[in-house]
């Protein structure tokens, strides 16, 4: 039970410092960051999705601030793995300016 606790707390740590970098791709940022919510879940600490969601969107860097802005205005929630298809749609676009 405390190792749970301690992992949990180490993940949780590992999840709130995640930025998205050049180096990994928006794809694999959104993955790694799935992968330790399902983690968290397993040890019964369980998130949200649209906390997920507005999370993630959070870790963008500045290139995505048009992008956040068009969320924020638009009436549908998203859920992560259609925030990841857009993610990967506008890194496309920002590769080729």
């Amino acid at each position: 039970m405390a190792e749970d606790k301690a992992l949990a707390s180490t993940l949780i740590m590992q999840f709130s410092s995640l930025k998205l970098t050049r180096i990994r791709g928006v794809r694999d940022h959104i993955m790694h960051m799935k992968d330790i919510v399902a983690q968290l879940k397993a040890l019964e600490v369980e998130m949200l999705e649209t906390f997920l969601v507005r999370y993630i969107l959070c870790t963008l860097p500045q290139q995505y601030g048009p992008f956040k802005i068009s969320y924020n205005t638009h009436k549908d929630k998203w859920s992560v793995n259609e925030l990841m298809t857009m993610c990967v749609q506008k890194e496309g676009r920002l590769a080729m300016e």
